[in-house]
């Protein structure tokens, strides 16, 4: 019997072959961490269906950052939680709203150890849920919105995020917050654009995590699962306008999407491992169904293989703190 000259699994055969070889790695540098800061809360709130997930005070919001930045992970991106919304989403652009109020703290306890991100969108703020404000017949008015957007970055940038994330998928987006920031002078004030978000069934638990108060879904707005072309048009326009890096959301379902904005961009690409895509994992792990740490290792290591430069993650300083 012949045996072949070129033996692939010699590579294979002891963990430091495989550790010296490994063509794609992760780093806590990497990594994203997703947060929740609730308005007037006296004690982190659980997030149900995301296990291990909590809607923070601001004093746990605090000491949770800093455990992140402990564990060496890459930035912070923060979500606000208000007690009361309305049809323009005032409390998203009001500086002392709960957002605002978060990324001040933020900054105030980590300062520039890690990257302050906020989320630059509405359906926080509103009482209709949409990204955006709505027009007379219902639907989402595109430009009255961006000039909802361009007051909520400014309002960020002072409460002193480092990086904007814009992903209500509006037209014109990066175009409205870039030109808003340079003329009050947030001129380092970056952008990281959501540039392929889809109308996602995976974006379940985020509902609850936010309070949600959507009705009906927002598919006039994101993008159609069933379209890949359609995100490098989003990717022109994004650069084009002066985005600094870009977003593909949801990621384990859109790796193909994410591997083709990769080879194209000349930014930085992050991917969003969405509250659904947590949430599976931990289930299938409680019921005994996965092997929890492997799956989640195998799935940031998938994202990052299919192009990511930066994951966002809820498992971020958990595994931050076991790659160092």
């Amino acid at each position: 019997m012949a045996f072949p000259t070129h033996r692939p699994r010699r590579l294979r055969s002891t963990p430091a072959l495989r550790r010296l070889v490994a063509e794609t790695s992760l780093q806590p540098r990497q990594l994203v961490l997703p947060m929740f800061v609730k308005e007037n809360a006296t004690e982190p709130v659980p997030i149900a269906s995301m296990p291990g997930v909590v809607q923070h005070t601001r004093d746990s919001l605090r000491k949770a950052a800093a455990e992140a930045v402990a564990a060496g992970v890459g930035g912070l991106m923060l979500f606000g939680v208000p007690e009361t919304r309305d049809a323009t989403g005032s409390a998203g652009v009001d500086p002392d709203g709960v957002l605002n109020v978060g990324l001040r703290d933020l900054r105030s306890e980590v300062g520039d150890a890690t990257v302050i991100m906020a989320d630059t969108c509405l359906d926080e703020f509103t009482d209709h849920g949409h990204c955006g404000v709505l027009a007379e017949d219902g639907s989402v008015d595109n430009d009255a919105t961006l000039a909802v957007y361009a007051q909520m970055a400014l309002a960020q940038a002072d409460a002193g995020a480092h990086l904007l994330g814009p992903s209500g998928m509006m037209d014109g987006q990066v175009g409205v917050i870039r030109e808003a920031l340079d003329a009050a002078g947030h001129l380092d004030t970056g952008i990281l654009s959501y540039t392929a978000k889809y109308a996602s069934a995976f974006y379940g638990p985020f509902r609850e995590a936010v309070d949600s108060q959507l009705k009906g879904d927002r598919k006039t707005y994101q993008q159609d699962p069933s379209n890949v072309r359609e995100s490098l048009r989003e990717l022109a326009l994004d650069l084009d306008e002066g985005a600094d890096m870009v977003m593909v959301k949801p990621a384990m379902s859109y790796l193909d999407v994410l591997r083709a904005v990769a080879e194209i961009a000349d930014v930085p690409v992050a991917a969003y491992q969405v509250s659904g895509e947590y949430a599976m994992v931990e289930a299938a792990a409680a019921n005994g169904w996965l092997d929890r740490d492997r799956t989640i290792l195998e799935t940031l290591t998938a994202v990052r293989r299919a192009g990511a430069d930066i994951v966002l993650t809820y498992w971020a300083t958990e595994v931050a703190a076991t790659l160092t």
